[in-house]
């Protein structure tokens, strides 16, 4: 029996008393799944997500992670909790004028004091993690150079080596190719999906694109409207399923079209 890594229950956000963005999600989320989140803009995907390392408070309900409700935990408690839980956001979140091997060194600045981080003390053993990281994502003749003068398609391959740097137990990703062409889109889909199978490592992703989803999730989780109306494996999402999910916004299950990248609106490799 596979051993459950995070427990949801009866989730619910509001961001006002008049809206309630979670409606009462509950999931259990165990070890080694690659789960991806879909459904369109403003189901709640990114609240659900960021609910689950409490980057956002919840109004109700209990997020169990590692055995520890993380609703009841603050200060030191919670960032220790927090330092297992990886995170790949959509815009990066790197510091542009800072290298980027020290952009991946950040990742371990759960497990580091604040002298040893800000004086750049990391180990041998970090340093040479990092570079490792970097290299299996192909980014080892850049790793003296600033965040900010890499494409976005790099940008996210360095912000997966922070995550990995972490040593998670559990990794979330936040629209991480929302802001990627195609052909970056594919190549970052498939050095998470590949890091996270060979590291054993649970992997929660929100996605607007159905067909990423398919491919590469082993489970598929379908908000709308702040409830979970799908929960099952890839090949039992159905093409009805899938319209009523995205019902109303049907352009939004795939990824930017030729005319709007030419426009300027992403960034590859």
């Amino acid at each position: 029996m596979k051993k459950t890594v995070l427990s949801i229950k009866d989730l619910k956000k509001s961001y006002n008393k008049e809206q309630m963005v979670l409606k009462g999600l509950n999931a259990e989320i165990y070890e080694g799944e690659f789960i991806v989140v879909i459904g369109p803009s403003g189901a709640g995907k990114s609240t659900f997500i960021r609910c689950m390392n409490r980057m956002i408070d919840f109004s109700n309900g209990q997020v169990i992670f590692d055995g520890i409700s993380i609703s009841e935990v603050k200060g030191k408690q919670l960032r220790e909790v927090r330092s297992k839980i990886g995170m790949i956001f959509q815009h990066y979140n790197l510091i542009g004028r800072t290298n980027v091997i020290k952009n991946v060194l950040h990742g371990r600045l759960g497990e580091t004091s604040f002298l040893k981080s800000a004086l750049g003390l990391y180990s041998y053993e970090e340093r040479k993690e990092a570079y490792n990281l970097l290299k299996r994502m192909g980014l080892e003749e850049h790793i003296y150079k600033k965040a900010k003068d890499l494409s976005g398609g790099q940008m996210q391959r360095v912000g997966i080596c922070r995550a990995m740097m972490q040593r998670p137990k559990l990794l979330l990703a936040d629209e991480p190719i929302a802001s990627l062409d195609p052909k970056s889109a594919k190549i970052v889909m498939e050095q998470i999906h590949q890091i996270t199978k060979q590291h054993q490592l649970t992997c929660i992703m929100n996605l607007h694109q159905v067909d990423y989803a398919k491919k590469y999730a082993t489970r598929i989780i379908g908000i709308k409207a702040g409830e979970i109306v799908y929960d099952g494996q890839p090949e039992h999402l159905t093409e009805a399923m899938i319209n009523f999910i995205y019902e109303g916004k049907e352009q939004e299950k795939t990824l930017l079209n030729e005319k709007e990248l030419a426009g300027g609106l992403t960034y590859g490799f």
